[in-house]
């Protein structure tokens, strides 16, 4: 064939035709590969590059897809996605259109994952039937969690801030490895004996899928299920699901948010204590207003019916005089009691304690502030806090007798 007579290709037939080749070749397939280049962009679609020591290859995932993920990935993250091989013909680029992205190396826990949640669901143990009411009025709160996790600050926070009122019982235990779940069957069991929280919150900050595996143990799911204290989850951020999570009776999607759902703030319970007096005294007015319209009917029954009105007259109003003194006396009561419990919701302000000339100590141990209980976790090379009613200072002990 002379060079005059062959078929020219403009550029976007020839990719065309290799585009339509590569997608008769090849099904879908799994690729693994470090994450680069990413981009989220504004439409929701994600675009960038999967790289090993070999090579790279462009890819593209598309909204409807990566909604699905569970996770925002980011560049030199090792990933592993099922995606159709392409070609995209405006840039003559092989790309990967990726339908499914997991984290490498999670495929086989997360078919353990979906496994053991599908034979806990038939047992009934995600049924809603079957979950606990989380009190609205705590006598106290547990928290199951590490000492040296992140989270408890946040959540001890937020318990301080939204009620300061209601005690705090911390069950230690590991919140990560094969150690962990034994653990933490151990302070549920631990909290369950004491018997002294009215709700627990089993919380830890987030990871990856195998930091917070300790929470996927099926002993675990059975030990929440089982509980006969209402427990609050909240394992991780909010994308973050792990079979505990199913299995508690109320699952939040941060500790933080955890600590919001089973305390009730103290400003709405005092309003809530006040709507309930308004309502008690307009109930109160309105009685005594219909008693007061039927005992003047009865007085106008009365001067007909008997021969001296006036002495009547004399005995209705002292009636009224008694019935309006005893209401008075009803509603000073009903005063009293509210300051009484106003003065003791003040009472357990832990600031009123350090007013009456107590002090607290605090040890700073990892970044963390907790308050010392025993003498034995006093010492004379760590510092400490000291915090009175009207300030604080730092301290180290340079002599210690213990007693």
């Amino acid at each position: 064939m002379s060079e005059i007579s062959r078929e020219i290709l403009s550029v976007g037939d020839l990719n065309r035709a290799i585009a339509s080749s590569l997608e008769e070749r090849f099904d879908a397939v799994w690729v693994s590969g470090e994450i680069s280049n990413f981009k989220a962009y504004d439409s929701g679609h994600w675009y960038f590059s999967l790289k090993d020591e070999e090579g790279q290859i462009r890819c593209v995932m598309f909204r409807g897809r990566n909604g699905q993920v569970g996770f925002m990935p980011q560049s030199g993250d090792l990933v592993e996605v099922a995606a159709n091989v392409g070609f995209y013909v405006p840039r003559g680029d092989i790309q990967l259109t990726v339908q499914s992205m997991r984290r490498a190396g999670m495929g086989g826990l997360y078919e353990a994952f979906l496994k053991l949640k599908a034979k806990l669901a038939k047992e009934g143990l995600f049924d809603a039937e079957n979950k606990r009411p989380i009190p609205s009025h705590p006598r106290a709160i547990g928290i199951v969690t590490s000492p040296q996790a992140a989270a408890l600050k946040d959540v001890l926070s937020t318990l301080a801030r939204r009620a300061p009122h209601i005690p705090i019982v911390i069950y230690s235990t590991l919140v990560q490895g094969p150690d962990a779940p034994p653990g933490i069957i151990a302070a549920l069991k631990a909290a369950e004996q004491e018997n002294v929280v009215d709700v627990i919150l089993l919380v830890r900050g987030g990871g990856s899928i195998e930091d917070l595996w300790a929470f996927n143990d099926e002993k675990l799911a059975y030990a929440i299920a089982q509980s006969p204290i209402p427990i609050v989850c909240g394992v991780g951020h909010e994308t973050d699901v792990t079979i505990a999570d199913f299995v508690a009776d109320l699952r939040a999607p941060t500790p933080t948010g955890a600590a919001e759902l089973a305390a009730p703030r103290r400003d709405q319970m005092l309003q809530e204590l006040d709507a309930i007096m308004q309502a008690l005294l307009q109930r109160v007015s309105q009685r005594v207003e219909r008693e007061a319209q039927t005992l003047d009917q009865l007085a106008l029954r009365l001067s007909h019916a008997l021969p001296n009105p006036d002495r009547m007259r004399e005995q209705i109003t002292s009636w009224q005089q008694r019935l309006n003194q005893a209401w008075a006396v009803r509603v000073e009561g009903w005063k009293r009691n509210q300051g009484h419990y106003q003065s003791q919701l003040e009472m357990l302000n832990p600031q009123r304690t350090l007013e009456r000339g107590y002090a607290v100590i605090l040890s700073k141990e990892d970044q963390a502030m907790h308050a010392v209980r025993n003498p034995k976790e006093l010492n004379t090379t760590d510092a400490f806090q000291v915090r009175l009613a009207e300030g604080q200072l730092d301290v180290q002990f340079s002599r210690m007798d213990p007693k």
